[in-house]
């Protein structure tokens, strides 16, 4: 019988192969961002690719001269696709949280490393984006893309 977390770390690595797949295995780095607010669920996704952070619709703007006419679909329908398969997980890990009394964490920072394959994850279960003056998930995201943007 399958425990909580052998549920979580499956839903973890579907977002990870999901978002893999949209880069056609083509990054050193994937960061991946959900949010839960009580029924409302953001996904989303950047990449660390030839050593440049860029957004998922930046693809090609990373590309190096070593792979010079490589080219990434970076259409809408595969954004879209990509998204809303990390909102299905996230609806999935919350159905989860349910069935196993666990409370649903607000935020998950999902950092997989490819080249190693390594993934780590960290947890937030502070509701702190329900207030009108703190920041929406979409700042979170851009924040912490930021963030690891002036690191690297």
């Amino acid at each position: 019988m399958k425990v909580f977390e052998d549920h979580l770390s499956e839903l973890q690595a579907d977002i990870v192969a999901i978002c893999l797949e949209y880069v056609n295995n083509q990054a050193e780095d994937i960061y991946m961002y959900c949010s839960f607010e009580p029924e409302i669920f953001t996904f989303d996704v950047f990449y660390k690719i030839d050593g440049s952070v860029v957004l998922k619709n930046e693809l090609n703007e990373a590309v190096t001269s070593s792979k010079k006419g490589y080219f990434y679909d970076t259409s809408d329908n595969r954004q879209e696709a990509v998204l809303d398969i990390g909102i299905k997980n996230l609806e999935e890990i919350y159905q989860k949280c349910k069935e196993h009394g666990r409370d649903m964490p607000a935020e998950i920072k999902i950092h997989y490393n490819v080249k190693d394959n390594s993934l780590t994850a960290k947890y937030n279960y502070d509701q702190s984006f329900s207030e009108p003056d703190d920041l929406l998930p979409e700042e979170r995201f851009d924040m912490w893309f930021e963030e690891i943007k002036k690191n690297n």
